[in-house]
């Protein structure tokens, strides 16, 4: 199978500030200072048709995906464990009961009556970090919902989970 992304490649001054500016436009300026912290550690990965960046690597682990359609970024289960660490509740979440969580974790999606709490700024299609009570990541995905609809609804579809944590009480 023919590969799509270039080897992993230390990230430039220039794109590190660059990817940092996405970042902090995506999360804000706060998160951005905390999440990259240090260049040394960054590694990218290039679009062999396009020369673009695509995969952002810690310590050979993807950690961000940077999206085509729209520049912005896809999180993983470890971008998503730095920006819980650089934030407090419920900021970035989406807080589900412990039962909903245990279900998540495997597979389905996170539906608006299901939901005890999310953060109010949130529109459709931003990131999210899926949490449960204690605030242990249960998923990472995409917002269907708005904050207010899924608050005002309780019918539907709130979060299109991308990635799962299988690994029940982990943070």
């Amino acid at each position: 199978m023919k590969e799509f992304v270039t080897y992993p490649e230390k990230v430039s001054e220039f794109e590190f500030f660059y990817l940092k500016n996405i970042f902090a436009y995506q999360f804000g300026y706060d998160i951005a200072d905390c999440v990259f912290d240090n260049s040394n550690s960054f590694f990218i990965q290039r679009s062999i048709n396009t020369n673009r960046i695509r995969n952002i690597l810690i310590d050979n682990n993807l950690f961000l995906v940077l999206r085509a359609q729209d520049n912005l970024f896809s999180l993983t289960l470890d971008s998503a464990k730095k920006i819980k660490m650089c934030s407090k509740p419920p900021r970035f979440r989406v807080i589900i009961p412990y039962d909903i969580a245990k279900v998540v974790r495997y597979s389905g999606n996170v539906f608006a009556k299901h939901v005890i709490e999310v953060d109010k700024s949130l529109r459709a299609g931003d990131q999210v970090i899926v949490v449960d009570g204690d605030d242990n990541i249960v998923a990472v995905g995409r917002l269907k919902l708005s904050a207010e609809e899924i608050i005002e609804y309780k019918r539907g579809v709130a979060v299109i989970v991308k990635e799962r944590n299988k690994n029940e009480g982990n943070p």
